[in-house]
């Protein structure tokens, strides 16, 4: 085993879990997952800056459309 290998730690299974967010969560989740205040995420919102799905009274965020959006841009330096 190489130094390289020896000194890596993987995730398990349980924590990767804790990371992964689900397609739709509400405003205040989404805040959290980012550790903003949820009032940033209301003013991106409301700039139409984060897509958003509206059920019932609900409005979420839609995170894997968003998810999608960024790996299809092109990142330059």
């Amino acid at each position: 085993m190489s130094d390289f290998t020896r000194n890596v730690h993987f995730p398990t299974v349980s924590q990767l879990a804790v990371h992964a967010a689900p397609p739709l969560v509400s405003r205040e989740r989404f805040a959290d997952l980012l550790g903003l205040p949820p009032g940033v995420i209301v003013g991106w919102i409301n700039k139409g800056m984060l897509p958003t799905v509206t059920i019932g009274k609900y409005s979420l965020v839609n995170v894997e459309l968003l998810r999608k959006s960024c790996l299809e841009r092109e990142f330059t330096l």
